[in-house]
């Protein structure tokens, strides 16, 4: 069967762009990464119960009775144990202004932002300003991401975190947003621990997850 050279040239240029946004992620089949959340089992995870699985097989908070956008809650998806340096790597979607954000190296659960570091997840898709750290991918008081990689809401984005030593880096979409020496760069008086928590936190809004899976490095 003989395609047209038009859709042939469609059919390579959609290839082209789907390995080239991967390309910085892991492999969806690299067998050293641990699976955590695939679908059905939430046994890997710590959570009070408001992340509640779809349908679909995805992991989404609902927010509770009285709990609105733009606080913070105490609900957040904590990994067991604590990390070191490693690669953690999953897909996450949200609504229109959507606010959420990865945490690593928590010393205290009590209060994750005040001893933690958060690589902010926000709605900032088409903004035509410089980002900062309260922008999608910035490091919470700390910098602003490298671009903006930030997909439109309600579409699936994929992101890749490293920690290897003081270095942090984030993948977002196949782009690289964050690539230095956490050490170097974090705020005055907050401490950088050699291992702590990992989570996913609880803003009192509707944030979905999946494939959510870590490797120790």
């Amino acid at each position: 069967m003989k395609f047209p050279l038009l859709c042939v040239g469609f059919l390579l240029t959609t290839i082209s762009s789907l390995t080239a946004e991967d390309s910085l992620h892991p492999a969806t089949d690299d067998a050293s990464f641990t699976t955590l959340y695939a679908g059905k089992d939430l046994s890997k995870l710590d959570t009070e119960g408001n992340w509640l699985i779809q349908p679909d097989g995805s992991l989404q908070l609902q927010p509770r009775e009285g709990e609105s956008g733009w606080k913070r809650y105490g609900s957040y998806l904590w990994l067991q144990g604590d990390y070191a340096d490693f690669i953690f790597d999953f897909e996450f979607q949200f609504g229109e202004q959507g606010n959420s954000g990865f945490y690593f190296r928590v010393a205290d659960t009590v209060d994750p932002t005040k001893s933690g570091f958060e690589v902010q997840i926000l709605d900032s898709h088409g903004a035509e300003k410089t980002l900062g750290h309260h922008d999608m991918g910035g490091v919470i008081r700390t910098r602003g991401p490298l671009k903006n990689a930030a997909k439109p809401a309600g579409e699936w984005q994929r992101m890749t975190v490293t920690m290897r030593g003081d270095h942090l880096k984030v993948v977002l979409n196949g782009k690289i947003i964050q690539d230095f020496d956490l050490r170097q760069g974090k705020p005055e008086g907050k401490e950088l621990v050699a291992s702590g928590k990992i989570c996913i936190q609880d803003h009192g809004q509707p944030f979905s997850v999946r494939n959510l899976r870590v490797k120790r490095l």
